[in-house]
């Protein structure tokens, strides 16, 4: 077979080239082959490439994971943290509250008069007995803070009860403190009770409006009372009286006094000194005339003397 190659430019002359019949069978194979191979090629690319492919989703898969294992590590240790602030707080609130329960009942150990030895509490509660070792279960933070949590209510409860307490401890407190009772002078003794008697001047029978406690010449007078002076002065048949209102409502008149120490609108604590023992006014000698006036009316004073004085 004879192929002529013409050249491009018009001066040039053909070339004859001849192809045996061995050289077509060759060519012929290598133009066959020649595609088959260049689809092989592409065929392996893409192989390769699908595998490399599916490694790198494999990869990405991977890398999602860690991420979100992460994110998982953070937010635990956020809500450790959270809830380790938590039970800071709590117990700092628990401390707190135990601090003002502990003030209270030394206040309220003292107005009751109990014997602090006996309650402390400035010391731990005396406890003990044998050890028992038990299997102690595991706890979490929302557990411990659930029992912080009745602990703290117990504690408040607590709390309420003992200020209940301490506000009836301070009522009978102050309900002594106004109302009188005890001894109006230091010593005496009573020389003549309430109600009907004979009268000192006249031997007619009268109605004596309260008691009459003998007593030294100038010994003090003692309040039986906390109060409010509302009379300092003379009046008739009394002599120089002292007379103290007293938020109870009850009214102390103390007369035939040597003089008066206090004066009118003074307040008067219960066991000040308030005047001195004399014999002034209708009197026929050193005495204290004490009286006890309720809703205007004198009442027997003797429910309100003592003589464990």
């Amino acid at each position: 077979m004879n192929v002529i190659i013409v050249p491009g430019s018009r001066s040039g002359k053909g070339q004859n080239a001849s192809f045996s019949r061995g050289h077509l069978i060759v060519i012929g194979l290598v133009l066959i082959a020649l595609p088959i191979l260049l689809g092989y090629l592409t065929f392996r690319v893409q192989v390769m490439l699908a595998r490399d492919g599916g490694e790198l989703a494999a990869i990405a898969v991977h890398e999602r994971a860690l991420a979100n294992q992460r994110a998982k590590l953070v937010e635990m240790r956020k809500n450790s943290e959270a809830h380790l602030n938590a039970l800071a707080l709590k117990l700092g609130q628990m401390q707190a509250q135990i601090l003002r329960l502990n003030a209270l009942g030394a206040r309220l150990t003292r107005m009751a008069g109990i014997d602090n030895r006996e309650f402390n509490f400035s010391q731990d509660a005396a406890m003990g007995g044998p050890e028992r070792k038990v299997a102690l279960a595991a706890a979490s933070s929302p557990d411990v803070l659930a029992s912080l949590d009745r602990v703290g209510g117990e504690i408040d409860r607590q709390r309420e009860r003992l200020m209940a307490l301490e506000t009836l401890l301070l009522d009978r407190k102050l309900t002594a403190a106004v109302t009188p009772s005890g001894w109006p002078v230091e010593g005496g003794w009573v020389s003549s009770g309430f109600g009907q008697r004979a009268d000192p001047f006249t031997g007619y029978q009268s109605y004596h409006e309260g008691v009459d406690i003998a007593s030294r010449l100038g010994s003090s007078i003692l309040a039986m009372g906390d109060g409010v002076v509302s009379h300092a002065g003379e009046k008739a048949g009394y002599g120089l009286m002292v007379e103290i209102t007293h938020e109870s409502g009850l009214i102390t008149r103390y007369a035939h006094t040597l003089a008066a120490l206090v004066k009118v609108g003074d307040r008067v604590a219960k066991g000040q000194a308030i005047a001195r023992v004399g014999s002034t006014g209708r009197s026929t000698g050193p005495h204290l005339h004490f009286e006890v006036v309720k809703n205007g009316v004198a009442v027997n004073p003797g429910r309100y003397l003592r003589s464990d004085r």
